[in-house]
């Protein structure tokens, strides 16, 4: 039988979910479901989808994981932390977790291009059974107290910022907010630009966006958005904005959230059964990102699973993560290429980090 395709997931919460869902994901999949059952304190529990085990099965061999702790202000509707030292806490004991199971052997981290070489070697090697890949990234910069923040995170291994997650933020506007990044938006992304940290444009506003993209001169991916075109909500690109991205040689993230795949979806209400929310929806948004680009050069997997969801708001033909590997197959029968199957399930997002880490 022939190897599965290497899967790169530009977006996975995997420390939110082990400290704020209190899942240990050396277990398997149905281990973590029944740990939950009875739970109702989150709509996804008894239903995740994420486990070690589940990524090794499904070739699921390098991610971008995120550290993830928004600040708020008093009066704000959204969930969040009360300044950002404390914001900045919750990241570093996210930290701790991720090195927590790197001493366990359950994962490893990628910083450098020698090191992803090292570790793609030992994959292929291991027959994918070795430790997970991940690149880490921070989704929503509230938790940068300063500058110097930035720069030790870096330090310790940060290659990519997203600089605002839903709301307002203290250095952009994301999803549902409105506005420019300001002062303190533009000195983060010089100095992002000066460390050479990767910018991720998902979750910004409009204004933010393409602000964004004319301060920043350094490497820019959207690790887990959609299409406007196809799904009409501001968290999605219009196809200005996607063309945009292709132009600036950046690689777009397809993300399995139902709400995202779905104008009809109604939270708490629907299904994905019933709406008819499988990975063919998936693949209809990595679609059009090609259509627009004229190739399959800049459309990758995002896939946020358990991202404050379960299989209760993904695609319906999703148990676990390591059906990520029915997408190559939906790609060959829409006429993709073996190739171009490879280019969007893994080699677009390292053939990325290999142009913007030759330099290091």
């Amino acid at each position: 039988m022939a190897p599965l395709p290497l899967i790169f997931d530009a977006h996975l919460d995997l420390s939110m979910n082990a400290l704020e869902w209190n899942r240990d994901l050396r277990w398997t999949v149905d281990e973590i479901r029944a740990s939950e059952q009875g739970m109702t304190d989150k709509p996804d529990r008894g239903r995740g989808t994420v486990s070690f085990e589940a990524m090794r099965r499904g070739n699921v061999g390098v991610c971008v994981a995120t550290l993830i702790a928004r600040f708020v202000r008093p009066g704000s509707e959204i969930p969040g932390w009360h300044s950002p030292e404390q914001a900045w806490a919750q990241t570093q004991g996210q930290l701790a977790w991720y090195r927590a199971m790197e001493e366990a052997g359950e994962i490893v981290q990628i910083s450098t291009l020698a090191g992803l070489d090292r570790h793609l070697t030992l994959w292929e090697e291991g027959g994918g059974s070795g430790p997970v890949g991940y690149i880490l990234s921070l989704e929503g910069a509230d938790s940068l107290v300063s500058l110097e923040h930035l720069a030790r995170a870096h330090a310790r291994g940060m290659r990519a910022v997203g600089p605002a997650h839903y709301g307002p933020g203290v250095y952009a506007q994301g999803t549902n907010a409105s506005g420019g990044i300001g002062v303190r938006g533009r000195a983060l992304l010089k100095e992002m630009e000066r460390l050479n940290v990767i910018l991720d444009v998902s979750h910004l506003c409009d204004e933010s966006f393409w602000e964004s993209l004319e301060v920043f001169g350094g490497p820019v991916w959207a690790s887990h958005s959609n299409c406007r075109a196809l799904v009409p909500h501001v968290r999605q690109f219009s196809d200005d904005q996607l063309m945009a991205l292709i132009e600036r040689g950046a690689v777009i993230g397809a993300a399995l959230d139902a709400w995202m795949l779905d104008a009809g979806w109604e939270r708490a209400r629907s299904t994905p059964q019933e709406r008819g929310i499988t990975l063919e929806r998936v693949v209809e948004h990595i679609d059009h990102v090609c259509q627009l680009a004229g190739n399959s050069r800049h459309a990758g997997i995002g896939s946020d699973l358990d991202g404050a969801f379960g299989t209760e708001q993904c695609p319906a033909d999703v148990d676990t993560i390591a059906d990520l590997q029915r997408i190559p197959s939906l790609l060959a029968a829409r006429g993709y290429s073996a190739e171009d199957v490879e280019n969007i399930c893994s080699a677009n997002y390292l053939r990325f980090l290999r142009e913007a880490w030759r330099s290091d």
